[in-house]
């Protein structure tokens, strides 16, 4: 009968460069045994009765029996630990560790140690290894199943393993730990994707109109707006033969473009401009709202791009549908800020390519001190100069940093609400979901 699902906890620090004083805390049981031992047999010695002999050698034979016997039932075991290969950041995922006991005689009390390093991700912690549960009786020839339920804490790209087998039992004077799988596996964790029910896009040219949208000014419909003489490249089938035949020249009719939403998503890939640890820190926030924007727009149709400058580029040109959805995806679940270059550089080439109408979101998580200009601010006035409409999302930095909210107004924000974009405040523990769906 297989146990109950397990959940992984978290073992005591086992890493390298442990001190003296760490080293005698965790062998103070048998070093406390072996002194005993020692003073039973000093006794023993020196008043010569035969039971301080049988004490001491009682004793003598429960600290071999102590250190001796986990590393004999560790032996002769094998582990082996499956899995998804993918999850969502924030799901609950179970693993199942199968042990199987290739010895001739039954095994007890053994723990599942496993190397899972999103384990304790969200609070910006590292974690050695993680108890995944413990098999209480293995008969000889026999397997046991362990399912272990562990939450995918943090989105990234993780290398799990190798899965080995630790043993304390039966007096806990001594850990044996054998690594017994080394195939190492890979988790791919997905950043949360929350539900907006709507942004405020605007439209772009020469795509296709959709009319539940705002549109940017001056962009219709597909109407007839006059005539004027053919060009080379000009279609064919926009030549309006009547008034060609009158003038005796090509005439061509000159339609309104049509227009409709599109997305653009740059993320601030900068390190000074991460404010936080873990899960809740501006740059995770920023990855999980362009993921769940990029969702809204491609499921309304919307075609969608996302430029970021770390040490990797990342650029996925403008796209639509579900494998354009997974792509972006995938480069959101390893995208970090690693970057060297600022977050103006980005914006400014986004500009150079920006299409009149295109919404391009931009993330402010920087802090700025008084009396100083924020330098992306530049770029920014550049894109609305070309016609983009400008979506800013603005973290609070005295909530992510942690530090004493500051007097006076925030020229970030200030300065976006100038240049017209539409500005939305997002603090440190915020429902998203709530935030983007007033």
């Amino acid at each position: 009968m297989n146990p109950p699902p397990a959940t992984a906890t978290l073992p005591a620090p086992t890493g390298e460069g442990v001190g003296t004083t760490a080293w005698v805390q965790r062998h103070v049981r048998p070093l406390v045994l072996a002194a005993l031992t020692l003073t039973a047999y000093f006794a023993a010695m020196n008043r010569h009765q035969p039971l301080l002999w049988a004490v001491a050698a009682l004793l003598l034979a429960t600290l071999v029996v102590g250190l001796a016997w986990p590393h004999w039932l560790v032996r002769r075991l094998s582990v082996e630990r499956s899995g998804p290969l993918r999850a969502q950041e924030g799901e609950t995922i179970r693993l199942t560790v199968r042990v199987r006991n290739h010895g001739v005689l039954p095994r007890a009390m053994i723990e599942l140690v496993d190397r899972l390093p999103f384990v304790g991700a969200a609070r910006g912690e590292v974690t050695p290894s993680v108890v995944l549960g413990q098999v209480a009786w293995v008969p000889a020839g026999a397997e046991r199943v362990v399912p272990v339920d562990v939450a995918a804490e943090k989105r990234g790209l993780y290398r799990l393993g190798p899965v080995g087998l630790a043993s304390r039992f039966p007096l806990g004077l001594a850990e044996a730990r054998h690594v017994r799988d080394t195939a190492a596996d890979t988790l791919t964790i997905y950043p949360e994707v929350f539900p907006i029910a709507a942004l405020p896009l605007r439209g772009a040219p020469a795509l296709l109109h959709r009319g539940s949208l705002r549109l940017t000014d001056g962009a219709g419909s597909s109407e007839f707006i006059g005539l004027r003489e053919y060009r080379p490249g000009d279609s064919p089938r926009h030549i309006h033969w009547p008034s060609s035949a009158r003038s005796n020249e090509l005439m061509v009719r000159e339609l309104e473009p049509q227009a409709a939403a599109a997305l653009c998503l740059v993320l601030d890939q900068h390190p000074l401009a991460n404010l936080g640890r873990g899960r809740e820190s501006s740059f995770e926030v920023a990855v999980r709202i362009a993921a769940s924007m990029a969702r809204f727009a491609l499921l309304n149709g919307m075609p969608v791009r996302l430029v970021g400058r770390g040490r990797e580029p990342l650029e996925i040109p403008a796209g639509g549908g579900d494998a354009h959805f997974q792509r972006i995806l995938d480069a959101l679940a390893v995208v970090a800020a690693d970057g060297s270059r600022p977050y103006t550089e980005a914006l400014e080439e986004v500009a150079r390519s920006v299409t009149r109408g295109e919404t391009v979101v931009s993330f402010h998580n920087e802090l700025v001190a008084p009396g100083r200009a924020p330098v992306a601010l530049g770029a920014l006035a550049l894109l609305a100069a070309r016609g983009a409409h400008l979506l800013a999302v603005r973290f609070d930095p005295d909530s992510f940093a942690g530090t004493a909210a500051r007097t006076g107004g925030d020229p970030i924000t200030a300065g976006l609400r100038e240049l017209g974009a539409e500005v939305v405040t997002v603090r440190r523990g915020d429902d998203l979901a709530a935030l983007f769906n007033p």
